[in-house]
């Protein structure tokens, strides 16, 4: 059955299913409420798994599967991917795969960054299996071939945020470390290519400069669903009221409650424990 011929199913007052691996997506989610603050949100944080970054591209993959056919029971109307290792390794067989939309953080990033460089010299941080997949360089490089990309993986930034460490002294020594690199080579713009970094952007803009243009995926991608939505007429027009978010975990749901008001700037219902579908 084709997303065209579920009918009732497939319409407007449907939710918006978003997932990660964790709580990075929550800026993704953040940043949707932001952009349309009418859509209700159904959230998958597989804090049992966590992390995907140092898995394998076919664990990737199996797990992402998982995570979409359990939004798809809560009658979702399209998918977000809320994390750039799943967007660089399974978003096509996901696509492919489920009869939603499904959405991920590359192209609306690769996209804003073409549009904003000056100097075609990109920089981009992420999770060590983000940068192995080299996703946002090719991307990027079929998009325009005269680019120069510099990618950097940045594992210690994932767990400073979890543990609340924006502005930390650490923090900020760790973030010289990885980006000075990347401003030897004359980056004009900076791609944050992981849903944890955007609550770094200011210590991250107090290294980099002023000069050099930040890219945060969470926001791109947020602009970009607004588009498709709207585009496939899935936009929720009618509804006055703010939309809900239900958050699912499949493990430590205290905790997870506990950062989202850190990521979402706001208090959240408690979220549910589930166990996921095996496929």
């Amino acid at each position: 059955m084709k997303f065209d011929d579920l009918g009732e199913a497939a319409n407007e007052q449907l939710p918006i299913g978003i997932f990660d691996s964790g709580v990075g997506g929550l800026t993704v989610v953040r940043a949707v409420r932001r952009a349309l603050p009418h859509e209700d949100i159904v959230y998958l944080g597989d804090t049992a798994r966590v992390p995907y970054g140092s898995k394998s591209p076919s664990t990737v993959v199996r797990f992402s599967c998982e995570d979409t056919q359990f939004l798809l029971h809560h009658h979702v109307k399209a998918v977000i991917v809320g994390c750039s290792t799943v967007s660089a390794w399974a978003l096509p067989i996901l696509e492919q795969r489920f009869e939603v939309p499904v959405f991920g953080v590359i192209l609306p990033g690769v996209r804003a960054a073409l549009e904003q460089t000056r100097n075609g010299r990109i920089g981009i941080i992420g999770t060590q299996g983000t940068v192995r997949s080299l996703a946002y360089d090719r991307s990027i490089l079929s998009h325009r071939p005269d680019a120069h990309v510099f990618s950097h993986a940045c594992p210690l930034l994932v767990p400073l945020v979890e543990q609340g460490w924006i502005h930390h002294p650490v923090t900020q020594m760790v973030l010289k470390e990885y980006l000075e690199p990347l401003l030897r080579h004359r980056i004009d713009t900076l791609i944050l290519a992981c849903t944890h970094f955007p609550l770094l952007r200011e210590a991250i803009r107090q290294v980099v400069g002023e000069e050099v243009i930040l890219v945060d995926c969470a926001d791109t991608c947020a602009r970009f669903t607004h588009q498709r939505l709207e585009e496939l007429h899935l936009l929720n027009s009618n509804r006055r009221r703010s939309g809900h978010l239900q958050a699912f975990v499949t493990d430590e749901p205290e905790r997870f409650t506990k950062l989202a008001k850190r990521f979402l700037g706001s208090r959240i219902e408690p979220a549910l424990q589930v166990v996921l579908p095996q496929m």
